[in-house]
């Protein structure tokens, strides 16, 4: 009984999380915390930080820790597959349309209007991230005087060895963990 819940659960989930994976994670709070009362808020919380920890999609990760969590190995196959099932199948059947209808020019008007679209949507991702490092706010509550420099200077200095120096991205991504490490360690020890 419980991993048919769980499946139907992480089915609505996979199904109505539009939006990318952190619009999942208030549906799978709703279904496992509030509906089915199987994890408490805390729980919960604990999964969800370790997912983001983890690579992978948030919506994945999270379906497969809550799945371990409350009915182990073959809990985590059943919560997995009930997220990745309504994709899989919307894709399988746009996948289907596309390649049998391709070559029509009205196809490729609604492709090629889409592009700017995902750019714009991209943009705003990538745009909302820096914010989020330089100010630690969104642009609604954006306060000039919380102005992080020690991730000013990450991120001026991460750009240029990618223009500039065609530094390879992974290289980057470690070497300002610890450059960023470092630096909050100091500045800790300072204050």
């Amino acid at each position: 009984m419980l991993l048919m819940k769980l499946f139907f659960s992480f089915l609505q989930v996979g199904l109505f999380s539009v939006g990318g994976g952190y619009a999942a994670i208030p549906l799978i709070q709703d279904q496992i915390v509030n509906v089915h009362g199987l994890m408490t808020l805390a729980e919960f919380t604990d999964l969800i930080t370790i997912a983001e920890m983890t690579p992978g999609p948030i919506s994945i990760n999270s379906s497969t820790f809550v799945g371990t969590r409350l009915a182990g190995p073959f809990g985590a196959t059943i919560c997995t597959l009930g997220c990745i099932i309504p994709s899989f199948i919307i894709c399988l059947t746009l996948a289907h349309f596309y390649y049998k209808y391709r070559n029509f020019t009205g196809v490729q008007t609604v492709l090629s209007s889409l592009r700017p679209a995902v750019v714009a949507l991209i943009g705003s991702a990538g745009a909302s991230i820096l914010l989020l490092a330089l100010f630690n706010s969104d642009i609604i509550s954006l306060n000039l005087g919380d102005f992080r420099i020690i991730e000013f200077g990450l991120f001026v200095g991460c750009l240029y060895l990618l223009r500039k120096h065609k530094t390879n991205a992974i290289s980057i991504i470690f070497g300002s963990g610890v450059v960023g490490t470092v630096m909050y360690l100091i500045q800790g020890a300072i204050i």
